[in-house]
């Protein structure tokens, strides 16, 4: 693996989306219900990509292709589209931004264990030290320079929905990187990005609606109070963090591998405590620039192995 400026680009833009997301997302939930809000986020995000994507349902042969991997794309639906957003925004309702942001650092962990189990990739001791730097620069900012604060969290029911959240997505990831015969070389169907991500959305917007629908029948929540900021945050969230960050996601997961990709995916809690400081009127200071050299000294160490063997 060479740590181009291209695949640098793909690997920190996900994050910096996400971490918008997080944001925009915690005011969103105030005003409407966080099922709903994944449910509509993705249907709208599927009427943006169909001009790009329809080719993979356009067809009778088109469609055959999707019935005959329909279990593998429902399954690819539900845990990217239909699941992990809606976890994350359950989560925010009851867990502080310190808990969800910390769980979310731990997908390099759950990235190595996922692969190690289910897919017998042996992590090697330079990646393993690389995920536990960026960890320990995660650790620094969101204790804000005080480790002592992380032996004061308590877990609640928020933490539990975001510790699985991101079991899902790192399981969603191994499955882009290491898909049944059937989508893999020449056996997969000619999708480019927007059809594959079509493909999932038909599935996953599925799932979310359903999801939504059985909420308000177990745990009727209010009505939606629409506003104009309210419609930003949801074309936003429908763009930004689904289209084109999924859209880079796939390319990062698919040249540098999940394991680098999972270390890349803690500059999202960096992001989020620097963009949540900055609403509250407290900007980065010193211990934000420690975090940093961690968290991309993390990122060096993993890939140097790598870098090396590519020379």
């Amino acid at each position: 693996m060479n740590l181009s400026p291209r695949l640098f680009f793909f690997l920190i833009l996900p994050p910096l989306l996400w971490a918008i997301n997080a944001v925009v997302g915690r005011i969103a939930i105030e005003r409407m219900d966080p099922l709903w809000l994944n449910a509509v986020r993705w249907a709208l995000a599927l009427v943006l990509l169909l001009p790009l994507g329809w080719r993979a349902f356009g067809t009778p042969a088109a469609r055959a292709q999707v019935r005959v991997r329909w279990a593998h794309l429902a399954v690819l639906g539900l845990i990217g589209v239909g699941a992990y957003n809606a976890l994350q925004y359950m989560a925010l309702r009851t867990s502080t931004p310190l808990n969800v942001t910390l769980i979310a650092s731990s997908a390099p962990v759950w990235m190595m264990l996922i692969g190690a189990l289910f897919y017998r990739v042996i992590p090697r001791p330079v990646q393993v030290l690389g995920a536990l730097l960026s960890l320990a620069g995660v650790a620094v900012v969101l204790s804000r320079g005080e480790l002592g604060a992380l032996a004061r969290i308590e877990f609640v029911e928020g933490d539990l929905l975001m510790l699985l959240a991101m079991m899902g997505w790192t399981a969603y990831s191994w499955m882009l990187a290491r898909p049944p015969a059937h989508m893999a070389g020449e056996a997969r169907p000619a999708w480019n990005w927007a059809e594959f991500l079509v493909v999932q959305c038909v599935f996953g917007v599925g799932w979310a609606v359903a999801a939504a629908a059985a909420g308000d029948l177990i745990l009727p929540s209010g009505p939606t109070q629409w506003s104009w900021g309210l419609a930003a945050i949801i074309l936003y969230v429908a763009v930004g963090p689904s289209i084109i960050a999924y859209r880079a996601w796939g390319v990062a997961v698919a040249e540098a591998g999940p394991a680098v990709a999972a270390i890349f995916y803690n500059f999202n809690p960096l992001f989020t405590a620097v963009l949540s400081a900055a609403v509250i009127g407290e900007w980065p200071r010193l211990y934000h620039g420690a975090a940093f050299v961690l968290i991309v000294g993390g990122i060096l160490v993993s890939t140097q192995t790598a870098r090396r063997r590519a020379a």
